[in-house]
C-alpha cells in the first residue's frame, strides 16, 4: 500500500514537472521568422510590385513619407507636422554669403524622407535645376536606364525634359527596392555602376570581394557621397562622378577630394560673387567621412546597422526600411551593442554636436571674413591700386583650402558624429586656412593703400534677405546660438 502511494506521487511530481517546462515555452514569444525570398521579374521598378512579396519592408519603407518624430534631434529637423522646410541659409548666414552666385545660394534646405526625394526638387526654387537631367541621378530608380539610353543628353538636357521620360506613375518616385536589391535573391547590389560603381574601380576595389557588411554601407554610398558634375565651355553638364581617384577604400580624405576638384577646371562648376572665382563643390559626403577610419567604421558597423536596425513585425524579423537618424529612432539601434541608456546615449551624440557646430562656425564665418577681403581687393584693384600677386595668389591658395573643408563637414549630415575626430581635424585646419589667407590679404590691402577695420563687416543681411521669396523660410533661424559666441567675433 505504502509503495503503491508513493509511486503515485512520482507520478504527479513527474506530470507537474513536465507541465512546468511546457507552459513557459507555449506562451513565450514565438522566434522571429527569417523573411523568404521571393523572386521579381526582371527590370522591375514599380516598388508596389515588390511590396506584394515583402509587405513589411515596403510598408515601413512608405513610412518615410510621414513626418518625423518632432524633437529628437536639436539640428536635423527635417519635415514636421507642418511640413515646413528648414532653410539652412537662414540657420547659417554665413553660407548664405559664400554660396551667393549659385543655386544653393537661392535655396539650401534640411533634407526629407527617401520617398520625397524628387518632389522635393520639383517645389525647390528654378535656378535649382540648371544642372540638367543629371540631378535626377540619385533621386530616381529610373536613372540608371535612362543615362545608359541616353548618354550625355541624360546629364545635359534639361530637368524637366529628362524628368518626363519617367513613366507618370512613377515620376514623383524616390529611391526605391531595385536601388538596392537583386530582384533574384534579395542580394545587396551596386545598382549604379556609372558613379559609384567607376569610383570603387578607380580606387582598384574589388566589388566582387565586398563583402555583405561592406555592401550594406555601398549601397548608402551610391548616393549619400560627394559628386561633381564636369562642365563644358557653355557650362553644360557632361557627366557624373565622385572625387576619389587617388583614394583609398577606408580613406577617402578630404585631401584627396580637394586634390581632385582643383585638378581640372571642367570641375568648376560655377562661379562665387563674392570673391568671382569659379569653384567647385562639395555635397552631402556622409559615406567619406564615415568610412575615414571612424571608431564605428574600425568596429565592423555599416550605414545600415545604425540606420535600418533590426525590428520585429508580427513574426518577422527585417531591417527597418524607415530610413532615419537612430536620434529620431530613441537610440534604439546604437543600443544593439551599447548597454548605456537612451538618454546617456543621446547626450553624447548632442555633445559631439555642440562641439562639430562650434568650430563649424569658426571655420565658416572666418572663411566668409576672407571671401570679403577679395571683394575689397577687386574694387581697390578696379580703383586703380595694385595688389600684390604673390601675398594674393598664396591667399587665394589657402582661401579654396579652407573654403572646401568648411563645406565637407557643413554638408555632411550627421553634424560631425559619422567621424568627430576627423570632423573636428577638417574644421580645425579650415579656419587655420582661413586665418592665415586673411593676415596676407590685410598684408597685401595694406600695402596698397587700402585702411581696414579690424572686424570685417560680412554684409549678411543682403545676402541671406536678397533671394526673394525663398528668404526666411525658417523665420527661427537664428534659434541656435554657439555657446562660444563665436559668431560674434566675426
Amino acid at each position: 500500500m505504502l509503495r503503491n502511494k508513493k509511486s503515485s506521487w512520482m507520478i504527479v511530481g513527474v506530470a507537474l514537472a513536465m507541465a512546468y517546462l511546457v507552459v513557459p515555452y507555449g506562451c513565450a514569444p514565438s522566434k522571429p521568422e527569417m523573411v523568404k525570398t521571393v523572386q521579381i521579374p526582371d527590370n522591375e521598378i514599380d516598388p508596389e510590385l515588390w511590396g506584394k512579396a515583402y509587405p513589411e519592408e515596403y510598408e515601413t519603407w512608405k513610412m518615410t513619407e510621414q513626418p518625423e518624430p518632432a524633437g529628437k534631434s536639436k539640428y536635423k529637423k527635417g519635415m514636421d507636422a507642418d511640413h515646413l522646410t528648414y532653410d539652412k541659409l537662414s540657420e547659417y548666414p554665413y553660407m548664405a554669403l559664400l554660396f551667393n552666385g549659385w543655386g544653393f545660394g537661392v535655396e539650401y534646405n534640411e533634407p526629407k524622407g527617401h520617398s520625397l526625394m524628387v518632389r522635393d526638387q520639383l517645389e525647390i526654387d528654378a535656378s535649382r535645376l540648371k544642372a540638367g537631367g543629371v540631378c535626377l541621378s540619385c533621386k530616381t530608380p529610373y536613372s540608371v536606364q535612362l543615362q545608359k539610353e541616353l548618354g550625355v543628353d541624360y546629364y545635359s538636357k534639361p530637368y524637366k525634359e529628362i524628368l518626363a521620360k519617367i513613366p507618370e506613375k512613377n515620376r514623383n518616385l524616390g529611391v526605391a527596392c531595385i536601388d538596392c536589391h537583386d530582384n533574384k535573391d534579395m542580394g545587396l547590389k551596386i545598382s549604379r555602376g556609372y558613379t559609384l560603381g567607376a569610383a570603387l574601380d578607380s580606387m582598384q576595389v574589388d566589388q566582387k570581394k565586398l563583402t555583405r557588411q561592406d555592401k550594406r554601407s555601398a549601397v548608402c554610398a551610391q548616393c549619400h557621397v560627394t559628386y561633381n558634375i564636369p562642365k563644358d565651355k557653355d557650362m553644360k553638364s557632361v557627366g557624373l562622378f565622385f572625387p576619389w581617384q587617388g583614394s583609398k577604400w577606408g580613406a577617402i580624405t578630404i585631401e584627396n577630394i580637394i586634390k581632385v576638384i582643383r585638378s581640372d577646371d571642367s570641375y568648376r562648376e560655377w562661379k562665387q560673387n563674392v570673391t568671382g572665382f569659379k569653384m567647385g563643390f562639395i555635397r552631402h559626403p556622409e559615406f567619406e567621412l564615415f568610412s575615414n577610419k571612424s571608431t564605428h567604421w574600425k568596429a565592423g558597423a555599416a550605414c545600415a546597422d545604425c540606420h535600418m536596425p533590426y525590428t520585429k513585425i508580427g513574426t518577422k524579423k527585417i531591417s527597418d526600411h524607415r530610413v532615419m537618424s537612430p536620434l529620431k529612432n530613441d537610440m534604439k539601434a546604437c543600443m544593439q551593442c551599447h548597454t548605456e541608456t537612451a538618454a546617456w546615449l543621446k547626450e553624447q551624440v548632442t555633445t559631439i554636436q555642440d562641439r562639430t557646430i562650434s568650430l563649424q562656425l569658426r571655420a565658416g564665418y572666418a572663411t566668409a571674413t576672407l571671401a570679403k577681403l577679395f571683394e575689397t581687393a577687386h574694387k581697390a584693384q578696379a580703383e586703380g591700386k595694385t595688389i600684390d600677386k604673390a601675398l594674393y595668389d598664396k591667399a587665394r591658395d589657402y582661401y579654396e583650402e579652407a573654403f572646401y573643408r568648411s563645406l565637407f563637414i557643413g554638408a555632411e549630415n550627421s553634424i560631425g558624429f559619422h567621424n568627430p575626430t576627423e570632423a573636428m581635424r577638417v574644421l580645425g585646419d579650415s579656419t587655420a586656412f582661413a586665418t592665415k589667407g586673411e593676415a596676407l590679404m590685410r598684408q597685401a590691402l595694406t600695402k596698397a593703400g587700402v585702411d581696414l577695420p579690424a572686424k570685417i563687416d560680412l554684409e549678411l543681411a543682403k545676402y541671406v534677405d536678397g533671394r526673394g521669396e525663398k528668404k526666411l523660410m525658417f523665420d527661427k533661424a537664428v534659434e541656435f546660438k554657439d555657446p562660444t559666441g563665436v559668431q560674434d567675433w566675426f
